[in-house]
């Protein structure tokens, strides 16, 4: 069977809540790029683990597979509510 990529995509990477992450992405790489740091290859590392987090001290680049290769928190971004 083969993968069905429109319906992966209209399930989840054009929902509004990813569409804000990836738009985070791309600004924290522009933001480094025009820092003068080379970010060709290499991925936008958020040390903090939270992608809305875009300061500059919380940025630095790494390898692909260093950076994809630890599990994520999911709670990353989220804000914690009192209960």
């Amino acid at each position: 069977m083969s993968r069905n990529y429109r319906k992966e995509y209209d399930n989840f990477h054009s929902k509004p809540e990813q569409r804000k992450k990836r738009s985070s992405r791309n600004k924290a790489r522009r933001k480094l790029t025009k820092a003068g740091v080379s970010v060709a290859g290499k991925d936008v590392h958020h040390k903090d683990g939270n992608p809305k987090n875009n300061s500059r001290k919380n940025l630095t680049t790494t390898s692909k597979s260093r950076n994809r290769s630890f599990a994520r928190n999911k709670s990353a971004g989220k804000k914690k509510t009192r209960t």
